[in-house]
């Protein structure tokens, strides 16, 4: 059964500036799950107070702040922060913290950023354990949306998490950066499906939802699905229209009623 989660920093954005409200919608849309961007810049009392009265359960948040973690001397910094986003995830009953890379640093060698990204995971391991609360690196795309990223390779990312084999530590898995990158999940993700804590979905070109672009999103979801992947889908995609014609589209394309 695919567990979907509404990314409201991008649906019933047409329809309410109230991000708590959006919570109240997801709900009416019959959404189990909610998702969201950055905690820091949010109303978290009033996010607490629509999870509780709708039981919509928070499935994920940005690990803050946005840090270099291909460069060693921004750990720190990240992780005296993901101490704070791991408390936030805990109050609200987020299972996973989602990360990036940071850019590709110029002048520095690539394998001296990886080795620099399996620290940064290995250290985030540490302030996470016995919380109950993972972190997901994300390999993101460079064609289209994150020039000068440097994890665009989900392959990378899986070995990184790998290396790093701790159980706080895993993959958030996006199918449009990934495919976008050229990847097929069943070659990447084979195999590792033990490392995926979130999975994200939208279509290509423009980031929208599924069925309006030609990404083969609904057979591959079925694979993940049916190789035991669990926890969430996120809906990370941009609404063409309104956020209920999107969903019914949406719903055509994957199968789902």
């Amino acid at each position: 059964m695919m567990r979907l989660s509404a990314c409201i920093e991008m649906l019933f954005v047409p329809e309410t500036d109230d991000f708590a409200q959006r919570i109240r919608l997801a709900k009416a849309e019959g959404f189990e799950f909610v998702e969201f961007w950055l905690w820091s810049s949010k109303n978290l009392d009033a996010i607490k107070g629509a999870l509780d009265e709708t039981g919509v359960k928070l499935a994920g948040i940005v690990a803050e702040p946005f840090a270099e973690l291909t460069r060693e001397t921004d750990h720190d910094r990240f992780l005296a922060g993901l101490e704070k986003s791991r408390d936030v995830a805990i109050r609200l009953g987020a299972p996973v913290l989602i990360c990036q890379s940071g850019p590709l640093l110029d002048g520095v060698d690539r394998a001296r950023q990886h080795d620099a990204l399996v620290t940064a995971m290995a250290r985030s391991a540490e302030v996470l354990a016995g919380s109950g609360v993972k972190l997901g690196l994300e390999p993101l795309n460079d064609r289209v949306d994150h020039p000068g990223y440097y994890l665009t390779s989900s392959a990378e990312g899986f070995d990184i998490v790998d290396k790093v084999d701790r159980p706080e530590i895993g993959i958030t898995y996006d199918l449009y950066h990934s495919m976008v990158m050229g990847e097929d999940p069943e070659v990447v993700a084979a195999g590792r499906l033990n490392r995926i804590v979130h999975v994200h979905v939208a279509d290509h070109p423009g980031r929208n939802q599924p069925g309006s672009g030609y990404l083969p999103l609904k057979p591959k979801l079925d694979w993940l699905l049916g190789q035991g992947y669990a926890g969430a889908v996120g809906l990370e995609f941009k609404p063409t229209g309104t956020t209920a014609d999107a969903l019914r589209q949406m719903r055509g394309s994957l199968g789902l009623r």
